[in-house]
């Protein structure tokens, strides 16, 4: 879908162009291109401010059919999301007009101060995703997606250029496929049927599969994650994916929180709260599907990617507020509250990959705490963490990818808060403040001694609202921030 080409905008036909554009200075050398955008300063309506758009027809000099250009402000304002948040707007504009093919032409040289390079991939990335639509419940599907985007660069830089296609294309796809499993509806994501799906699709990439099932589990002792699953008529299952480079150095697990639909157990949920739950396995498929990029993308790392799936449901077989679960590590758990499962899924994942693996890092991923969205809001993930590189190396990937995420404290002091008169530790703190820190100190009990983070996606995981390289629902946030991590954690 994404290639880089040159043309000549004089000779080659063209259905669609469209031109990013700076307010105050040139970012492009072809004099074509030069003629184009000055015809468009020439209309009152723009003057090539953020988001300013306006479309072109019939000009003389190019065989483009139809000119779009778009304004992305003060250069010195141009970033990585500016380019990415341009690309998408005007590919989602294209599929509203019902355009089938579009070029994009890439600025020459670098533009403030990213080189060519990251101005493609940036340029890649916001056309790619926001190409993607899901629409495999309705029956009337008015809208299709592009065929073709073609990014125009000069011909002396297509050779260079080119290869971040590939790189872009996997983790893009990664990023749509993660958004496509958390907008399946949970009476078609059961644990067994989001099992059989993300196990799938790991072997057709050649990744190593292992589905651990409710017997396996029972025979392993993992409690805690059985006592999540318990009320529910689907068995649950850990799915581990294995992605392993000869001669690589280091080991990373990532573990995501897999719950199909948490109806809060019997510490039930009010009726708007459980709206949306479908989307409590967010971390599983950031997980699953960065893993099945990265046997695209090929990093030079060994990854575990460990996936707890389970349903919290209501029955007479649900856990009991004040049950007491032994976890896989050995460690007793009071249940002070049956809607903090999460976690409980999580400690057992993390205990099996930390003794089985012996992974050099510790990251996972959950749509844990309502709290961290009342401290982050919708848009920025809380990173806790017991190592301050690893921590640091999430935040500069966040910035790179502008999946954001904020540094969150780890008080020794707080973890006052679970305990427990009856059993190790509880579940929920004793107090209605700092949820998001006492479910990470919680989790950070079950880590071992290697570096370990918790990124808290409860925010960010999915939108109501369709952004400008995002449609409505899931977001598959993190797939692109932890692509990005590898590269920083690889050296």
């Amino acid at each position: 879908m994404l290639t880089v080409k040159s043309a000549d905008l004089k000779k080659v036909k063209i259905d669609t162009l469209a031109v990013p554009v700076c307010e105050d200075k040139d970012i492009h050398d072809d004099p074509a291109l030069a003629a184009v955008i000055k015809k468009a300063f020439d209309l009152k309506e723009f003057k090539g401010e953020k988001d300013d758009c306006v479309t072109l027809y019939s000009l003389p000099g190019i065989k483009a059919r139809r000119v779009i250009c778009r304004g992305l402000g003060k250069v010195e304002k141009v970033d990585r999301e500016a380019l990415r948040t341009m690309a998408g707007k005007t590919v989602k504009n294209c599929i509203r007009q019902e355009t089938a093919d579009l070029w994009l032409a890439v600025p020459d040289g670098n533009v403030n101060d990213l080189d060519a390079l990251a101005v493609l991939e940036a340029m890649q990335e916001g056309a790619y995703l926001g190409n993607h639509l899901f629409d495999q419940y309705k029956g009337d599907k008015k809208k299709k997606a592009l065929r073709t985007i073609n990014f125009r660069v000069a011909g002396r830089a297509v050779r260079k250029l080119r290869p971040i296609s590939r790189r872009v294309a996997a983790v893009c796809e990664g990023t749509t496929l993660a958004r496509e499993w958390i907008n399946i509806p949970s009476n078609d994501k059961t644990p067994e049927k989001l099992t059989r799906s993300i196990a799938g699709r790991a072997k057709k990439q050649g990744l190593k599969v292992r589905v651990l099932s409710e017997s396996q589990l029972k025979q392993k002792k993992m409690g805690a994650l059985l006592a999540v699953a318990a009320g529910s008529q689907s068995k649950p299952s850990l799915v581990t994916l294995e992605y392993k480079v000869p001669g690589a150095k280091k080991t990373i697990a990532l573990v995501g929180k897999g719950v199909t639909f948490d109806s809060g157990g019997l510490n039930i949920k009010t009726g708007n709260s459980m709206v949306g739950m479908k989307a409590d396995m967010s971390g599983a498929a950031a997980v699953a599907a960065t893993v099945i990029a990265a046997a695209k993308i090929k990093p030079k790392i060994n990854l575990i990617g460990a996936i707890p799936i389970v349903e919290n449901m209501i029955s007479g077989h649900a856990t009991r507020p004040g049950d007491i679960i032994r976890s896989y590590a050995g460690k007793t758990v009071e249940i002070g509250n049956t809607d903090a499962e999460g976690r409980l899924i999580l400690i057992d994942a993390i205990s099996y990959v930390v003794k089985t693996y012996k992974p050099q890092y510790v990251i996972d991923v959950a749509t844990l705490t309502g709290a961290c969205v009342v401290a982050l809001g919708e848009k920025i993930a809380g990173v806790f963490s017991n190592d301050e590189d690893l921590a640091g190396a999430i935040i500069s990937a966040g910035e790179k990818t502008h999946e954001r995420c904020w540094r969150m404290p780890l008080p020794e002091d707080y973890k006052e808060l679970l305990k427990s008169e009856f059993a190790d530790m509880s579940n929920i703190g004793s107090t209605r403040w700092g949820g998001a820190i006492a479910a990470a100190l919680f989790l950070s009990e079950f880590t071992g001694d290697a570096p370990w983070a918790h990124i808290d996606i409860a925010g960010p995981a999915y939108s109501n609202k369709e952004s400008a390289y995002c449609g409505a629902g899931g977001t598959g946030f993190g797939v692109r921030l932890l692509a990005e991590l590898f590269n920083r954690l690889a050296k």
